[in-house]
């Protein structure tokens, strides 16, 4: 079987990309892209590949079968649905868009050529997340009637000066929801499912930026369950972002990077014991198996819009200081 081409876009975390691309057996990189000559040079001279400053250069290539894109937030869903409307797969980092109707295009892109659109959300790639969607699933919490979710981290103002100084702003970027708070908006939802009603509040508290830095929202999930959400960029000293859920039968916690932790009334197995099926290690794999395999990927672009969901319903319910109702119109 062939190796499946890949062309990554943007060089900033798109390094990581280029890397997979360049190492996973059955991918070649074919081609890295940036705005910034150096860099592009830079990556091209370390992988062996080609290179361009063109994003339309990536897509006119016929052995390009796969985009990576890891430009600004609020470039992804345009970008998406141009290379999938070029004949490619196609993969953004997270989120897939700040905007609902950007997602949308990409999506319908996607479904009338007929070919994979997912979004790299790197906890996905962890057996340990895995698992604790699986302990939720065969109900060792019993009846889950509550869930919190803290992101307390630190940006200092240099961090949104970088380069093009894009994630100062509302056009392509939102705030500590939207960006880091996406990967745990991501998590509560596939772990507890959707939510009915945000009640959400944000401001800018410590940054001289157009976006928000700070977050406060009270859910209730399909379920009945409530849920408390905080983001922020402006903690410091910066602590580890963290979801407990807490069900009739105990708690389950878990740390970014610091594990999980189960404490029920009855005796509980530890999640070790939950045997996984094959779970891919990152986004190129993935991609491999989904067009191979000819499956979903693991986040898909309908599941990569429900976090731009929950973080635009935080955002429309600060405006208008009103409880909003999901799902939301479009």
């Amino acid at each position: 079987m062939s190796d499946i081409g890949f062309g990554i876009v943007g060089l900033g975390v798109g390094k990581r990309g280029a890397q997979q691309a360049a190492e996973t057996p059955g991918a070649r990189l074919v081609v890295v892209c940036d705005p910034v000559e150096e860099l592009a040079r830079e990556q091209a001279d370390k992988w062996g590949c080609e290179w361009t400053r063109d994003f339309t250069q990536v897509l006119g290539r016929e052995d390009v079968e796969v985009v990576g894109i890891y430009t600004p937030s609020g470039m992804h869903g345009r970008m998406a649905a141009q290379a999938l409307e070029a004949g490619k797969h196609v993969f953004t980092t997270k989120p897939l868009d700040i905007r609902l109707e950007e997602c949308d295009r990409a999506i319908r892109a996607s479904e009338k050529a007929s070919r994979v659109l997912a979004v790299d959300f790197g906890r996905r790639w962890t057996p340990e997340c895995h698992r604790v969607r699986r302990a939720l699933d065969e109900g060792w919490l019993g009846n889950v009637f509550l869930a919190d979710l803290r992101m307390k981290w630190y940006r200092a103002q240099d961090y949104y000066e970088h380069g093009s100084k894009w994630r100062k702003t509302l056009e392509y970027e939102r705030g500590s929801a939207a960006n880091q708070g996406a990967h745990f908006l991501d998590l509560l939802l596939w772990w507890l499912g959707d939510v009915e009603w945000v009640y959400g509040r944000s401001a800018t508290v410590a940054h001289d930026v157009e976006v928000e830095d700070l977050t406060t929202s009270l859910v209730t999930f399909a379920s009945g369950a409530w849920g408390v959400i905080q983001t922020t960029t402006a903690a410091y000293p910066e602590q580890a972002g963290t979801i407990e859920i807490v069900g009739e039968n105990g708690t389950l916690t878990w740390v970014s990077g610091g594990g999980v932790s189960v404490e029920c009334k009855h005796e509980t197995p530890s999640l070790d014991s939950l045997a996984l099926g094959p779970v891919p290690g990152h986004i190129v794999e993935d991609m491999l198996g989904a067009i191979r395999e000819g499956r979903a990927p693991i986040v898909d672009g309908r599941e990569g819009r429900r976090s731009v969901e929950l973080f635009e319903a935080i955002y429309q319910s600060s405006r208008s200081q009103a409880a909003v109702r999901l799902p939301l119109p479009v």
